[in-house]
């Protein structure tokens, strides 16, 4: 992996981590058109762990508030939310990870994540309430953590998916994109922390220090561009836009994988 590569990754992997595009799905995408297999899943979590840096960067006041505050509701919510991700990500680990090498099921997954996006501006619990803070419970925050955990596999945004929930349960728009961001945390942590010790050693070998350094850069610098992008677009527009996106792009991966193999050999 040359620079070009990092910067390049680098910065797809910030623009769609929180844009609900899914910034798994691109990296497994580009990395194939680019012809860039060995590191793939340990360069992916390395810029995973960029990105998180723009969450702190923006959310800082509510993650030291939690921090402060450990047996505060947003602490238990959170907790509970990442239960399912933590638990179905452990079991199926091999499975993910044969995903991510392969890109097999990347199309098809694209186009889940359109439907996904385009059934959520229609619920109509996101006309009948308004829940913040004060009004989500514990089974919302299930039912959003079940959908964090289906967008392991790439190609089905986490962002989407958490926010689609959200907005399925009846919270606010401004609540659900906050809440799906500060999910994000723990969720991102954990693996990373879970998987570095085995990375470390081939990871700079095989992408380079210099590489890994410049494309956790661009991942941080354009994630945090893509959040605050995410919170003045999101109040006033809906994710029906996103969704033609994808519904898009994973026709034409389709496509490729059944006629053509111009990147999916």
């Amino acid at each position: 992996m040359n620079i070009f590569h990092s910067l390049f990754l680098g910065a797809i992997q910030g623009l769609t981590e929180f844009l609900p595009v899914s910034s798994s799905g691109h990296l497994v995408l580009f990395q194939n058109i680019l012809g860039l297999s060995k590191g793939s899943l340990a360069f992916d979590i390395m810029m995973h762990v960029a990105t998180l840096s723009a969450v702190i960067a923006v959310f800082w006041k509510e993650l030291w508030s939690i921090i402060r505050h450990p047996f505060s509701k947003i602490t238990f919510l959170l907790l509970v939310s990442t239960i399912p991700a933590a638990i179905i990500g452990f079991t199926f680990r091999d499975f993910f990870e044969r995903a991510f090498s392969s890109g097999a099921y990347l199309g098809f997954c694209f186009v889940i994540t359109g439907i996904i996006l385009f059934y959520a501006d229609r619920s109509p619990q996101r006309v009948h309430y308004g829940k913040d803070l004060s009004g989500i419970s514990y089974i919302d925050a299930i039912f959003i953590g079940l959908a964090q955990a289906f967008a392991i596999i790439p190609a089905i945004s986490r962002s989407g998916s958490t926010i689609s929930a959200g907005l399925v349960r009846g919270l606010k728009k401004e609540f659900a994109i906050k809440f799906s961001f500060l999910m994000s945390v723990p969720v991102i942590l954990g693996p990373a922390i879970f998987d570095i010790k085995n990375l470390t050693s081939t990871m700079f070998k095989e992408i380079g220090v210099l590489p890994l350094v410049l494309g956790m850069f661009a991942a941080g610098i354009t994630g945090y561009l893509s959040i605050w992008f995410m919170l003045e677009f999101f109040s006033r527009a809906n994710l029906k836009v996103f969704s033609y996106y994808v519904f898009a792009l994973g026709s034409l991966i389709i496509l490729d994988q059944l006629f053509f193999n111009f990147v999916f050999k």
